[in-house]
C-alpha cells in the first residue's frame, strides 16, 4: 500500500518522475509473473526427467533380467520360443492391418469410380442440352439477322412517298428485329459461358465410405481374423501362445525343454508358410464374411463396428461345403489389434 500510495499520491510531483515510478511498478509485476512461469516449467521438467529415469530404470532391469534367462541353460531356448510367438503376433497383426488398408482402399475407390462415373454422365447430360440450346439460340439468330436484312430491303425497294408514309411503322419493326436480335446474342453468350463451365468443372472429391460399406468392409475383416485364428489353430494353440507372449514378459512363460521348442518353432514356420500358399482363401473369406453380417448387431444404426458378443462365433467352412461353429471373441479379446483394423 505505501508503494501504491506513493505512486498515486495527490502530492505534486513532476510527470517525468510519475511514469517512471509506474513503470517500474508494471514491471516489477511482469517480471513476478515471469519467475512464476519459469518456476513452474522448472518444476515439470524436474517431473519428466524423474519419469525417464524411471523408464530408464526398468528398461534397464527388463535387461538384466532377459540376460541372466539367456545366460540359464533351462530357460535359453524357452526365451528364444517367447520371441519367435510375439514375431508371430505382430506378423498377424501386420498382415490384418495391411489387408484392411487395402479393402478399405478398394472399396473407396470402387465408390469414388463409382461417383465419377455418374458425375460424368450427369455432366454430359447437362453439356448436351446446354448445346443444344446454343444451337437453337443460333438458329434463330440467324432467322431474325434474314428478317432484319428483308426489312431494311424493303424499305429501300419502297418509293419515296410510300416510303414517308410508312417509315415510321418500318422502323419500329426494324428497332424491334434489333433489340431481339441483341438479346437473342447475349442469351448465346450466357450459354456458351456454362457450356464450358461444364466442360472444366472439376470432378468432385473423395468422400469418406457410408455405413453399409463400413460395415461389409469390417465383416470381411472380421473373416479375416477369422481365417487368421484358424489356422494358427490347427493342432497346436499358436494364435493363443502368439498372444499370451505379446500381453507377457519374458521369463514369464516357459515352453519347456529344447526339444519341446523346436517343436513349437517348426509348427510355427510351417503355419506361415501354408497360410501364404493357400489357394482357398478368397471363396472361403466370402462366405465366411456373409455368415458374420448375418448374425452381427450393432449398437445404433450409426455404429458401423459390431457388438463383440454377435461376432464371437468362428465359423469353420468344411471342403465339402458344411459350417460348423465354435466359440472364439476376437474382436472382444482383440486379438492382432483388431479394433484397430476395423473401419469406424
Amino acid at each position: 500500500m505505501t508503494t501504491l500510495n506513493a505512486i498515486f499520491s495527490t502530492t505534486r510531483e513532476k510527470p517525468e518522475e510519475s511514469d517512471k515510478l509506474l513503470n517500474l511498478y508494471w514491471n516489477r509485476a511482469e517480471l513476478k509473473k515471469e519467475f512464476a512461469r519459469l518456476r513452474e516449467e522448472r518444476f515439470q521438467l524436474q517431473e519428466s526427467v524423474k519419469r525417464q529415469e524411471g523408464v530408464a530404470a526398468r528398461m534397464q532391469q527388463k535387461l538384466e533380467h532377459l540376460e541372466n534367462l539367456l545366460l540359464d541353460p533351462d530357460w535359453v531356448y524357452s526365451v528364444v520360443t517367447f520371441f519367435q510367438f510375439r514375431r508371430l503376433n505382430l506378423h498377424c497383426t501386420n498382415k490384418l492391418a495391411r489387408f484392411a488398408e487395402q479393402l478399405k482402399q478398394q472399396r473407396e475407390k470402387k465408390q469414388h469410380s463409382h461417383r465419377l462415373v455418374e458425375w460424368n454422365e450427369d455432366r454430359k447430360r447437362e453439356a448436351a442440352t446446354v448445346e443444344r440450346e446454343i444451337g437453337e439460340r443460333r438458329l434463330k439468330l440467324q432467322l431474325l439477322k434474314d428478317q432484319l436484312q428483308a426489312e431494311r430491303s424493303h424499305l429501300l425497294s419502297m418509293n419515296s412517298l410510300l416510303r414517308i408514309f410508312r417509315r415510321r411503322s418500318v422502323m419500329s419493326r426494324l428497332d424491334k428485329l434489333a433489340t431481339e436480335i441483341n438479346a437473342t446474342h447475349q442469351q448465346e453468350v450466357e450459354l456458351l459461358r456454362q457450356f464450358e463451365e461444364i466442360r472444366h468443372r472439376p470432378p468432385p472429391d473423395v468422400d469418406g465410405l457410408d455405413i453399409r460399406s463400413k460395415r461389409q468392409i469390417n465383416f470381411t475383416i472380421l473373416a479375416y481374423a477369422q481365417q487368421l485364428y484358424l489356422h494358427f489353430t490347427d493342432g497346436d494353440d499358436l494364435a493363443g501362445m502368439s498372444k499370451e507372449a505379446n500381453e507377457k514378459s519374458a521369463g514369464s512363460i516357459n515352453y519347456g525343454r529344447k526339444d519341446e521348442c523346436e517343436y513349437l518353432l517348426e509348427r510355427m514356420q510351417k503355419r506361415l508358410k501354408s497360410f501364404e500358399q493357400s489357394s482357398e482363401f478368397p471363396d472361403v473369406l466370402r462366405r465366411r464374411a456373409t455368415l458374420i453380417a448375418g448374425q452381427a448387431r450393432f449398437r445404433s444404426d450409426a455404429d458401423s463396428v459390431p457388438i463383440a458378443q454377435t461376432v464371437a462365433k468362428l465359423h469353420i467352412i468344411q471342403a465339402n461345403g458344411l459350417v460348423q461353429e465354435r466359440n472364439a471373441n476376437l474382436l472382444g479379446e482383440d486379438y492382432w489389434q483388431l479394433s484397430n483394423a476395423l473401419s469406424q
